[in-house]
């Protein structure tokens, strides 16, 4: 997530410290949901503005995060996606910030910010130095109360454009044209939840400044919203900033509560679905109730039990014991007035579908019958207890404690309601899952199979009409936006370091946030290790170890992680392969147990090499499927060319012919070559001490010794010569096309960067760069558009990725070259560029090592590119001596838009004629990456 190394180990000694001699019972998830508290106080405006304060000193951060109660559910007929088309022109700028929202963002430092729009909500979300938050309030309360008088005709068509460019990039993905049929095929026309939050291309077309404006008054009242600050922050201040920000805005319309029905079939109904997929999926859907209903938690539970632990019901017997499906789910989604159950299988290949479905249904039938055992309860209750634990070291983001604040007080009126949430969950039980699964799954499904085949007639857009001018709207002045404070160095934690008795280094850091160790074994191998003649070995030998190890079977190893709240994951980058745990610190010893038997005695039993090549094989599948998949398969050995190391696919999952042909011996002897002690360092961040951190990583892999050569890289090959060309990849008939841009750059990862990096955000990287700017916020033909030094630790490439409208694809591969031309000659960083970027990277600091999976990450980075443990204390010094002429030389002396090779994955009879007028020479490659390719060469 070693046959040989397994007998090598029946004779060493292992050595076994105090503390792991009797493994304590784990704790259970009763005694963890006692511990799982969140002080707050709450206060209300004259003008109905809800404030939560929560306070937590850990670092100098405040989570801002407001939730107005409006989405896509309170949307009339005709103005289907309007929620979320709003939430988009919130970002452009207020009557007193005027301009893009990112931009004062990145001044202040912020860091996890967005905004996001369900059935339910909008919210905006951001994390700041607490010497920002009043700048912060302010910019929020501008954009609630004086917004109208910013709002241009200008505005609303870029948007527009960028939604429906949004709405483009979900629906060309595999499967994802599938939510539309499930609304469709389950719920009224006319219900709230009865379209989709993303809305039709012909509705967003509809939408006038008229709608805007009448959109903003009805919905973005104080009265209608909750305000949640977590962070360094006390009631006292919380209460004189947001009344000085907030007072003077005047309430609007209250939202009427909507009465909801969980609607029932009149009968069961069952769809075929054509798709781009490589694998037939089987869906099986349920509309049940929302988070108000007592039976949301049971049924979350029983879906779990079902298909949502690695050890359920339907991995254990569709997956591991009859080899059916390659992949199984199920799942509960709990909105606040509606729920729904989905199930899902992807049908393994070659095996008859009917077959999988009739199964599914048994089982599911069985299930809903019977219920679940008390073991199977106590597992989902274990990991999702440690799950929620985990994610309260944050203040704010997209799970932290203030979104279970706030969610509650949106959608409950009670901002305690995690606590209910989290109590029905540790004392829930079998019977009342049974229950509950019976009640809601024994009414009539909605079954909906998706197949390979080419999908129907897409919904495109229509051109846009000539707006309709709406009359200025007067604006209020307010008085100029706070300044910003000042703001000090970063204080990273202390990093510490000490060897195990056979060598092994263990970097560690400390952190008391929340009662959890994370730990990674980080070994140097990774991508360039896989044989070239076996691509994907060590894929496939990285899915094998938690599938059976040291006597226990997979669904065994599963079952155990669940009962100690335990997570064990596997990974690989270009450079490093990991592996690693994350466990409540009061279970770290038979985690720690548990760990290494995974790491150090895996079975690779035959029968489950087979099963995972299988799985292997229909990923590789659903990547030449993908367009991202294709795009990432074919260019990096077009860059780097393929005696290159990195001129490999960057998925790391190999070819459908190495994969088919490796064999179990190989997969041992590459865990033999690669997965020994001198290529292996421990990091840790823990709240427990590095003497106990030691002596339990020596009882469980302090007596590991290796055997037999171990395996060697060889970096020396030089990159392929530039060879600036289009790679046009034929994908009839999508609505969108993928470019990726790529040039191999004259550095190593290990060099000095961060300069060139840095000015990159005002170029390629980042929300504000000029590349983005341009095809999303001023042309409206993106979504999102990245251009990136990807650091690795050899020859570094520079990529650019720009998923844009089919019919702009020429266009917009010309306005990127403009673009770095520009950049790189005569327009070059600006004043007012250094100042943002600079400014802000150094006051985004504090927040961006705010969890103890950051910490673990920079000093895995420190590691990989040869730098000091304290860098990231010192990198502020740094940012402040980059000048706008080292910015600028730094990226000129790498960046040449001159040798980039571009490869365009869309329909080639809309693309190939804007691709020609660019002068480019042109290959067509009618088939993905991976198949015996056509081509013509222009």
């Amino acid at each position: 997530m070693m046959r040989k190394l397994t007998l090598a180990l029946l004779g060493a000694t292992m050595l076994v410290s105090p503390a792991l001699a009797a493994d304590p019972a784990p704790v259970p998830a009763s005694a963890l949901v006692k511990e799982i508290n969140i002080p707050h106080a709450q206060f209300t405006l004259k003008n109905g503005l809800r404030v939560i304060v929560h306070t937590d000193r850990k670092a100098p951060v405040v989570a801002v995060s407001i939730w107005y109660d409006i989405g896509s559910k309170h949307e009339p007929k005709g103005k289907t996606g309007f929620a979320h088309l709003f939430e988009h022109l919130m970002f452009n700028g207020s009557e007193n910030a005027p301009g893009d929202f990112f931009q004062p963002l990145q001044n202040m430092g912020a860091t996890d910010y967005n905004g996001t729009t369900w059935f339910d909500r909008t919210n905006y979300f951001q994390t700041v130095p607490t010497s920002a938050l009043d700048r912060m309030l302010y910019l929020e309360a501008d954009r609630m109360g004086y917004l109208l008088g910013a709002v241009t005709q200008e505005n609303l068509t870029n948007q527009i454009g960028v939604v429906q460019n949004e709405k483009r990039q979900g629906d060309t993905q595999p499967y994802g044209l599938v939510e539309y049929a499930q609304i469709k095929g389950m719920l009224p026309e006319d219900h709230p939840y009865g379209h989709s939050t993303i809305g039709s291309m012909a509705d967003l077309d509809s939408a006038s400044m008229e709608d805007v404006r009448a959109w903003f008054r009805q919905h973005y009242g104080p009265n209608n919203a909750v305000l949640v600050l977590a962070g360094d922050i006390d009631v006292p201040t919380a209460k004189q900033l947001v009344e000085k920000n907030f007072g003077a805005i005047k309430p609007g319309p209250k939202q009427k509560p909507l009465k909801i029905e969980v609607p029932t079939l009149a009968a069961a109904k069952s769809e075929v679905m054509k798709d781009k997929v490589a694998t037939t999926r089987i869906y099986r859907n349920w509309t049940v109730p929302g988070i108000d209903s007592a039976d949301s938690v049971p049924l979350e539970v029983g879906a779990a039990v079902l298909g949502g632990l690695a050890s359920s019901r339907l991995d254990n017997i569709l997956v591991r014991q009859e080899k059916l499906a390659v992949n199984v789910s199920a799942g509960y989604q709990g909105f606040a007035q509606l729920g729904g159950i989905e199930i899902t299988a992807d049908v393994k290949p070659g095996v008859d579908p009917a077959t999988v479905a009739k199964r599914l249904d048994e089982i599911i039938a069985d299930f809903v019958k019977t219920g679940p055992t008390a073991d199977e309860v106590q597992r989902v209750q274990m990991r999702t207890v440690s799950s929620r634990l985990a994610g309260l070291e944050q203040v704010g983001g997209f799970g932290g404690k203030a979104v279970a604040l706030a969610e509650g007080a949106l959608y409950r009126g009670d901002s305690n309601f995690y606590k209910t949430q989290l109590n029905e969950l540790a004392t829930v039980t079998p019977a009342r899952v049974t229950s509950a699964m019976g009640r809601w799954l024994n009414r009539p499904v909605y079954a909906l199979t998706v197949e390979p085949g080419e999908r129907a007639a897409y919904e495109e857009a229509k051109a846009p009409a000539a707006p309709k001018v709406a009359a200025p709207i007067a604006t209020v002045k307010r008085s100029p936006a706070p300044e910003l404070g000042t703001i000090s160095d970063l204080a990273f934690p202390k990093v510490e370091r000490t060897k195990l008795s056979n060598g092994i280094e263990i970097v560690y850091a400390q952190r008391n946030a929340v009662p959890m160790t994370q730990v990674a074994l980080s070994f140097n191998a990774g991508n360039t290790a896989d044989p070239r003649d076996k691509s994907g070995t060590q894929s496939l030998m990285l899915a094998l170890l938690d599938e059976g190890a040291a006597g226990m079977n997979s669904t065994q190893i599963a079952e155990a992680q669940e009962r100690l709240g335990a997570s064990i994951g596997t990974g690989a980058s270009m450079d490093r392969t990991n592996v690693s745990v994350t466990s409540l610190s009061a279970n770290l010893a038979p985690s720690l147990k548990l760990f290494s038997d995974i790491v150090l005695r895996p079975d690779f039993a035959p029968a489950e090499v087979e099963r995972l090549r299988g799985q292997q094989l229909a990923r590789i599948q659903s990547e030449l499927n993908n367009p991202q998949g294709i795009a990432f398969r074919t260019l990096p050995p077009i860059l780097f060319g393929k005696d290159h190391p990195y001129g490999i696919s960057f998925t790391g999952t190999g070819d459908v012919a190495t994969v088919s042909t490796v064999s179990r011996g190989e997969i041992v002897d590459f865990h033999h070559k690669w997965f020994r002690p001198e290529k292996a360092t421990f990091f840790v961040v823990s709240d427990k001490p590095l003497a106990e951190i030691k002596g339990a990583l020596e009882g469980s892999f302090g007596s590991w010794t290796a055997t037999g050569p171990a395996g060697v890289k060889d970096m020396s090959a030089a990159p392929a010569a530039a060879n600036p060309r289009i790679i046009l990849i034929n994908r009839p008939g999508s609505p969108q096309s993928l470019i990726l841009g790529g040039q191999v750059l004259a550095t190593k990862g290990t060099a000095d960067l961060e300069t060139a990096i840095t000015a990159n955000e005002a170029l390629g990287a980042g929300f504000l760069s000029r590349i983005n700017m341009d095809l999303r916020e001023t042309k409206g033909w993106s979504y999102g558009v990245r251009g990136s030094i990807n650091r690795v630790e050899g020859d570094v490439p520079y990529i650019i990725s720009a998923p844009v409208q089919a019919d702009k694809t020429g266009e917009s591969i010309a306005a990127l070259m403009s673009n770095y031309k520009a950049f790189l000659s005569d327009k070059g960083i600006t004043t007012e560029e250094r100042d943002r970027i600079i400014g802000g990277n150094i006051r985004e600091l504090p927040g961006s090592f705010e969890t103890s999976g950051d910490v673990l990450g920079a000093m895995q980075r420190n590691a990989l590119f040869k730098r000091p443990d304290d860098y990231y204390a010192t990198v502020a010094t740094a940012y402040r001596g980059m000048t706008q002429e080292k910015l600028d030389a730094s990226v000129r002396a790498l960046v040449n838009p001159d040798k980039f090779t571009w490869v365009v994955v869309g329909d080639a009879a809309k693309v190939k004629p804007q691709l020609d007028a660019l002068g480019l020479p042109i290959e067509m490659v009618t088939e993905a990456a991976n198949t015996t390719a056509s081509k013509t060469t222009k």
